[in-house]
């Protein structure tokens, strides 16, 4: 179940109330008349099932609730309601296959933006995996995929290809142009400055042979980003956000980037070079498999909207 809080102008509270009234996925309707400061207006409240989200997201945002007013969502943990499970069987579909789309849009909007915390992130990741490199360390390098933050502008860009939106996928775009090259660049710094004082030998990549996997790009490589990549936005799309971790340690984006740089460092170009595409590749099929999985699911959407839906 998710709470749904919207604030409404009084003209239009009594169509707002009518829908939600009449919707089978609502339950516990509250209204609460005059208490909103700003702006002025109802307060309407009410949980309703995940699977009916979408449609009514969308149903009071044509009463122009999201410019007049405001809407906003937030997931219940637990809901013990004779109303809510009935809400819950009326509502068509299951609630972990259900795609609020307002919501998808609101989050990966959130984690496309270049910021200086995101940008923290990458370049601690990539230091991670230049440890890891250096160190031949499979347990770094896990811990580098990890902290990477590279998926939520990748699946930034899956979205705004599938729902048109070039803002979104413009500013995704610039997170990871700018992103990558940064951390890369101070990975570099970082290395160089490990050589010069001794505390490591860039050249002992040579022998690291736990860690090749990082630069050994195939198809087998593809694979995988498009494996992870379908997986990440099914845990974006559904309730099994969970999953989101096992993602981030399938695929060798950060790693790779990592690798690139301590490669370049110790003269094996061969292995820079590797490294830079098996990065590239990475990049490459998470989008396509994401956006082929939003594809999917929209177009079921789609088709559900065309069927008659259950009301009480």
């Amino acid at each position: 179940m998710l709470h749904l809080r919207a604030v409404c102008p009084p003209e239009r509270t009594g169509e707002a109330l009518a829908f939600l009234r009449g919707h089978a996925g609502t339950a516990h309707l509250v209204l609460h008349r005059g208490v909103a400061v700003q702006p002025e207006g109802d307060l309407i409240e009410a949980d309703i099932a995940r699977e009916a989200a979408d449609e009514i997201v969308d149903a009071l945002c044509a009463l122009d609730l999201d410019r007049a007013g405001g809407i906003t969502l937030e997931a219940l943990d637990t809901a013990l309601s004779d109303a809510a499970d009935a809400a819950e069987e009326a509502a068509p579909g299951e609630g972990a296959d259900a795609v609020v789309w307002q919501e998808l849009l609101g989050r990966t909007g959130e984690e496309a933006r270049w910021n200086l915390t995101f940008q923290a992130f990458l370049v601690i990741a990539c230091l991670l995996a230049a440890v890891g490199v250096v160190t031949d360390s499979a347990v770094t390098i896990v811990g580098a995929m990890v902290v990477g933050p590279e998926f939520g502008p990748l699946a930034a860009i899956a979205v705004g290809l599938v729902l048109r939106r070039r803002d979104l996928a413009a500013r995704a775009g610039v997170a990871l142009l700018a992103g990558f090259p940064i951390a890369m660049a101070v990975t570099l710094g970082g290395v160089l400055l490990g050589s010069a004082t001794g505390v490591f030998d860039p050249s002992a990549i040579v022998g690291n042979h736990a860690v090749d996997f990082v630069y050994q790009v195939g198809v087998a490589s593809f694979v995988v980003a498009l494996l992870a990549g379908a997986a990440g936005m099914l845990a974006m799309t559904s309730a099994k956000s969970a999953a989101l971790v096992g993602v981030f340690i399938s695929v060798t984006t950060v790693p790779a980037a990592g690798y690139a740089m301590v490669a370049a460092v110790a003269g094996r170009w061969d292995r820079t070079g590797y490294s830079l595409l098996q990065l590239v590749v990475n990049l490459a099929g998470i989008v396509l498999a994401a956006a082929a999985v939003l594809a999917v699911r929209r177009r079921r959407r789609s088709s559900a909207l065309s069927r008659p839906l259950s009301s009480g």
